[in-house]
């Protein structure tokens, strides 16, 4: 599959590992961006979270469209779900689309939980995808029924509560996240984090469901050997090692 665009390290004082290095921190742990200027500290990377948080705008998005770019083909059923998140005093609700694997598809914050915001993630995500899918599994807001006779859509839907813990479940790591930021500051930093926090999730899921030790180096090997190709740059951990 062809690789979006890659990006240039070019201009910056670090090495292109230690930006990726940083980058994957902030991204695949729920590490504030102090946290993460500490643990580079240790390392001898001298740094201020400010220069941490500038690398993670600049380069996570370009990251999670590469990484969904390789990504293999998701999966043909399709939980959706809301949560509410406050944002500047406001609620807000983040919509989102996970497969039976637990893989997210796509999330999208907006600020309504009606016919036209349900609408508005169900039109977007055969778009994505380049296909419908075969099942449509939510929870029992009536939103997602209407939603679904406008859009025509030719699924199966299922509207149960105990059936959609899939989607109900994915929201767990972007909550820890919020806690670890005391909150999303607004709309735009939740929309500018959460694909990113996803795409990368993604790539390193699987690396904790094995039990067999051999089993579970190779599946993290091949997270790893995945992230430096859509990064284009070594880890900085392997090199050490």
């Amino acid at each position: 599959m062809h690789l979006p665009p890659t990006f240039s390290y070019a201009g910056y004082r670090f090495p292109p590992d230690v930006i990726g290095y940083a980058v994957w921190l902030y991204y695949r742990f729920p590490l504030s961006l102090r946290v993460v200027e500490e643990l580079l500290a240790a390392r001898g990377i001298d740094l201020t979270y400010e220069t941490v948080r500038r690398w993670s705008v600049r380069f996570g998005l370009g990251i999670a469209r590469r990484i969904r770019s390789t990504a293999l083909a998701r999966g043909d059923k399709w939980h959706l779900d809301e949560v509410v998140v406050t944002l500047n005093r406001k609620k807000h609700w983040l919509w989102r689309a996970v497969d039976q694997h637990g893989t997210v598809l796509d999330v999208l914050v907006q600020s309504r939980r009606d016919r036209c915001a349900a609408k508005r993630l169900m039109r977007k995500l055969p778009k994505k995808h380049g296909r419908a899918p075969r099942v449509l599994i939510t929870d029992k807001l009536k939103s997602y029924a209407a939603a679904n006779s406008d859009l025509g859509l030719n699924v199966e839907h299922r509207q149960h509560k105990g059936l959609n813990n899939r989607a109900d479940n994915s929201h767990q790591p972007t909550r820890v996240h919020e806690k670890v930021m005391r909150r999303f500051k607004s709309v735009r930093h939740l929309q500018r984090f959460t694909p990113v926090h996803d795409q990368v999730g993604n790539l390193f899921m699987h690396c904790r469901y094995h039990t067999n030790a051999q089993q579970k180096r190779e599946v993290r090997t091949q997270a790893f050997e995945a992230w430096e190709r859509v990064t284009c740059v070594s880890m900085l951990g392997r090199l050490a090692a």
